[in-house]
């Protein structure tokens, strides 16, 4: 009955080729089920993976048990085409779809029924899912590297000194000329750099990000250039790509080029020279397209004097000079950059914070020593440990002023400790001294009021009124 039923939709040759011992290992081999059922909900057919005699001469209805409901009954019911997730008495789940074949005057001829078991399509879901995952990995990875997810909008430019930094910039970033950026750490550096590379021709390239002083000196060369498979113990055995290799055709980014050892100089100006590069254990050259933007906080020339860094690689990256000014030179842009970065941390953190006045006048009176790093830093400090909306700035929040204040304090007990030294006298002499000296300066700050002295000093009224008198009587002075 079997090929009786799968010849209905084939030709005399057709019928011919395809026996009945093919039918049966179609049916063996088949991962899905196919069913066929007449008007009545006979199965007239399968293909189950399992003996075909197993099932065909059964109503559909006689196995109904052993699944939660039937798809065909309802398709043969409505006439429609009915699919859905049928539970087995086995534990297993299968999506099924019935679909019911009508003749020309409407009723149902037979019913064609395919079940896949739901496992299967769950692990492809799975694998679509990580498929997206990874393709949105390397979206994102695309995305850093390009530089396209960083806007113009972080950069603050209220200042005249930003504006000029920004329009030469902007300028140089349309040819390939080796940029060399200049100025103290935390002056925004690497933002300029990503500026350059966005309004550039190479802005779907990779943008490559080095900080030269991060690199150990025995993993330079292979960071900077790769290896080959084999180069050397513990590599990886496929090999590396170097760093001029990842930015080819965009920018290659070297901040703190200063901290390069000498060795390194050299060959850093090879490559330049020659647009060339060589993987550690290769004889291979490959030719290199990559813009190089620099950057220092160090005074290159006095390192020069020093033999410190190499005059003609000086010269060779040293072509298109930008200077970064210290936020404390372009104090017009420290409130709009506190604005952004508080911002930022708002949506983040789903914040409602604003400065205070107070808060905006101590901006402005500060001076930032570690500049626009500072800032942010400090705003952040301020938004996160500030238990209400409003922000103060407070000499706890500047990290500078805390070192500021302690080295002061070192430096008052160095001169205080430097003065008595110099002095000749017994261990009870020198002491007697030092809280003479104490005394007088603390009775001044309370303005000659013994009594508030004598609390500061943390004793009793009458004990400093005796210490008062017996040092007047040894200066002959009215204390």
């Amino acid at each position: 009955m079997l090929p009786l039923c799968y010849t209905i939709s084939m030709d005399i040759k057709q019928r011919k080729i395809l026996k009945e011992h093919d039918m049966e290992r179609i049916a063996a081999e088949n991962s899905n089920s196919i069913n066929l059922h007449d008007r009545h909900n006979n199965i007239l057919m399968t293909f189950q993976g399992i003996k075909v005699g197993n099932l065909i001469g059964f109503n559909a209805g006689d196995i109904s048990a052993a699944y939660n409901w039937s798809p065909s009954k309802r398709a043969l019911e409505s006439k429609t085409s009915v699919t859905g997730t049928v539970d087995t008495k086995y534990g297993g789940q299968q999506i099924v779809c019935a679909n019911p074949l009508l003749d020309d005057d409407g009723e149902v001829s037979f019913i064609l029924v395919t079940a896949v078991d739901k496992s299967l399509i769950d692990r492809y879901s799975s694998a679509l899912n990580d498929s997206d995952t990874e393709r949105k990995f390397h979206e994102i990875t695309t995305e850093f590297l390009t530089g396209s997810s960083f806007s113009d909008d972080n950069i603050v430019m209220e200042s005249q000194q930003m504006r000029q930094v920004i329009a030469t910039s902007r300028y140089v970033a349309e040819t390939d000329s080796t940029v060399m950026l200049v100025g103290e750490s935390g002056t925004g550096k690497e933002i300029i750099a990503r500026y350059i590379h966005r309004h550039s021709a190479r802005k779907n390239n990779a943008f490559i990000p080095v900080n030269c002083a991060a690199i150990p000196q025995e993993l330079m060369e292979s960071e900077f250039f790769g290896y080959v498979k084999g180069a050397f113990t513990g590599a990886n055995p496929l090999g590396k790509s170097g760093l001029f290799e990842m930015a080819e055709g965009g920018t290659l980014f070297l901040d703190e080029i200063g901290d390069l050892p000498l060795n390194m100089q050299s060959k850093l100006l090879r490559v330049l020279e020659s647009g060339e590069v060589t993987r550690l254990g290769d004889t291979a050259v490959k030719e290199i397209d990559v813009r190089l933007i620099a950057a220092t906080n160090r005074d290159l020339k006095e390192m020069i004097v020093h033999n410190l860094f190499r005059r003609d690689l000086y010269f060779r990256i040293n072509v298109i000079p930008i200077t970064l000014p210290r936020l404390a030179n372009r104090r017009e842009d420290i409130i709009p950059l506190a604005d952004v970065f508080l911002e930022e941390l708002n949506k983040r953190y789903g914040l409602k914070k604003e400065f205070t006045p107070q808060a905006q006048n101590a901006f402005l009176m500060y001076d930032w020593p570690g500049n626009v790093r500072e800032l942010r830093n400090v705003v952040e400090r301020m938004a996160v440990t500030t238990p209400g909306d409003e922000l103060y700035l407070e000499d706890r929040f500047l990290e500078s002023t805390r070192i500021e204040r302690l080295e002061s304090e070192d430096r008052f007990h160095e001169t205080q400790i430097s003065h008595y030294a110099q002095r000749d006298g017994s261990l009870k002499e020198v002491l007697t001294r030092i809280e003479e000296d104490y005394i007088r300066q603390v009775l001044e700050a309370s303005g000659g009021n013994v009594a508030k002295a004598a609390q500061v000093l943390g004793i009793h009224r009458s004990v400093l009124y005796k210490k008062l008198k017996a040092l007047n009587q040894k200066t002959g002075a009215d204390i």
